[in-house]
């Protein structure tokens, strides 16, 4: 799985570098003016799509090929969002379509039989050049798909320019890769405190959100795993990981921080508050709520850096796939036009490139190029798509008990920042996440 991931990203820097004709699908399903239905679209804030004028825009679209489908949206967040979808499922209220990754619509509510097979949309021609790994992520073990796919990303780190250049810490970056080595990261993180700037970096461990990021820091550190790569049990109680977490705990500036999560760090980021953020990806790169885009709000750069490794390689950066899913609901007509609104937002050859445009991130489609080409965020768009999507690693994210496995480790996290043994913590993370998975 993982030779494949990489696969993946090395044909979508060749695909742009060899300037592939744009994508083009046919998109199969029912005529368009024999199609009526009341569905509903939740959708969790992937890239643009927490923002309703860009969903709007959507389905303004969908409607002009299919007049005849209403489709109500609801927008959800990573705090109450799962809440409120369990509760709509007891309910017996459950959506008709959600957009997330398969992490929940796979691992979770697939594997609750609660989702509609989706097999017949990855038979359609416009499917057959979907990257195999990302259609992989989209598979149940029970054979059956539960996810369509849209977009991908691979997230990073990113360090501020300004700050890390008075501590004369960019020495330790190699910034033309956006690579360095775990020595020389304690390094630069050391140089930083020793500046002045007591708080370099946070171990956030509030919540699950923007677990990637610790995920992918503690792993990539001294070659650790999260799982193995069968995705059937996790691999975290490992020494690579346990010298990973104490150099953590030692390191001066590296603060483990509960009362944050992903999004709160990137907030004390932006501010200048931190020198460095574990939670970043193109998406963030890009943002322009606070001031100019790769900037912070008072205007330094920002540099986005693949995790370090002991040898100062490409790191195994933890991937996002976003897509659709279906609720079975019992309705076959909310179900068709469910599966029409995804081969439209995601396969339709005048639409698709505009739908992943919204998420800010990057096509599933190998032939799918040119989606950010005269737009003001072009040359970071190829600077991510040729030095930080090779290096997207194994989607491990499907392993059984995901969910109990997402809180032990921000729990673990807190208790290892409180002065928890780390190799019990280690141990006990293992034994609970496992026991989650067979379970």
């Amino acid at each position: 799985m993982k030779r494949r991931a990489t696969a993946l990203a090395v044909a979508a820097v060749m695909a742009m570098s060899m300037g592939m004709t744009a994508f083009a699908g046919e998109t199969e399903g029912a005529a368009s003016s024999d199609l009526a239905a009341d569905i509903t679209l939740w959708t969790y804030p992937v890239g643009g799509y927490g923002n309703s004028e860009n969903v709007d825009g959507l389905i303004k679209a969908f409607n002009e090929k299919y007049p005849n489908v209403n489709v109500t949206v609801e927008y959800l967040d990573y705090t109450n969002g799962d809440d409120q979808v369990n509760t709509a499922i007891e309910g017996g209220q459950a959506p008709d379509l959600v957009l997330e990754g398969p992490e929940r619509l796979v691992a979770n509510w697939g594997a609750r039989g609660l989702m509609v097979d989706l097999s017949d949309l990855f038979a359609d021609d416009a499917s057959s050049d979907l990257y195999e790994n990302v259609s992989a992520a989209c598979k149940s073990s029970d054979g059956k798909y539960y996810e369509y796919p849209l977009c991908m990303v691979a997230h990073c780190m990113a360090v501020n320019e300004t700050i890390f250049k008075n501590a004369d810490a960019l020495q330790y970056l190699d910034i033309d890769n956006h690579t360095w080595s775990t020595e020389n990261f304690f390094k630069a993180v050391q140089a930083v405190y020793d500046s002045g700037q007591e708080n370099v970096a946070a171990v956030y461990c509030a919540g699950q959100g923007g677990d990637q990021g610790t995920r992918a820091l503690v792993n990539n550190l001294y070659g650790g795993t999260f799982t193995n790569a069968e995705h059937t049990e996790y691999t975290v109680d490992s020494p690579e990981n346990a010298k990973a977490l104490q150099a953590l705990v030692d390191q001066k500036g590296i603060n483990f921080d509960a009362s944050l999560v992903g999004g709160d760090e990137i907030q004390l980021f932006r501010n200048g508050t931190l020198a460095v953020s574990f939670c970043w990806n193109a998406a963030q790169q890009n943002n322009t709520d606070n001031g100019e885009a790769g900037k912070t709000n008072n205007g330094d750069n920002i540099i986005p850096m693949q995790f370090p490794t002991e040898d100062g390689s490409a790191a195994k950066l933890c991937g996002g796939i976003w897509g659709f899913g279906i609720f079975d609901n019992g309705d076959a007509d909310k179900i068709a036009a469910s599966k029409e609104f995804i081969r439209f937002i995601c396969n339709d050859p005048d639409q698709a490139k505009e739908s992943v445009k919204v998420s800010s991130f990057f096509p599933v489609h190998t032939k799918m190029t040119g989606v950010y080409d005269g737009t003001d965020i072009a040359d970071t768009m190829t600077m991510f798509t040729e030095k930080f999507m090779p290096a997207m690693g194994d989607y491990y994210q499907v392993v059984p008990g995901w969910t109990e496995a997402r809180t032990a480790w921000w729990n673990m996290l807190q208790n290892i920042g409180n002065g928890a043994d780390i190799q019990s913590e280690l141990t006990a993370f293992q034994k609970t996440a496992n026991e989650a998975a067979k379970a």
